[in-house]
């Protein structure tokens, strides 16, 4: 889970695995999997190298050194 910031400042923690796609509108919006939208305050490369960081500790991918740098 990553910690994200609503536009009311407000902070929540989101279930990576439910994220589908993720775009900047120039807001960044989430749409998850069944559909639903959040828009927040991080960027779309924040949200993206959270992510890669979490693969990482789990041990789901390794480093991008690596990878190559292939995993965008």
């Amino acid at each position: 889970m990553i910690k994200l910031t609503k536009f009311n400042g407000e902070t929540f923690t989101l279930n990576i695995l439910l994220i589908e796609q993720i775009q900047s509108f120039p807001d960044t919006t989430i749409t998850l999997t069944n559909g639903k939208k959040i828009v927040v305050r991080d960027t779309e490369a924040d949200i993206a190298e959270r992510i890669n960081a979490l693969y990482q500790y789990i041990g789901l991918i390794g480093s991008l050194n690596e990878m190559g740098d292939k995993c965008e």
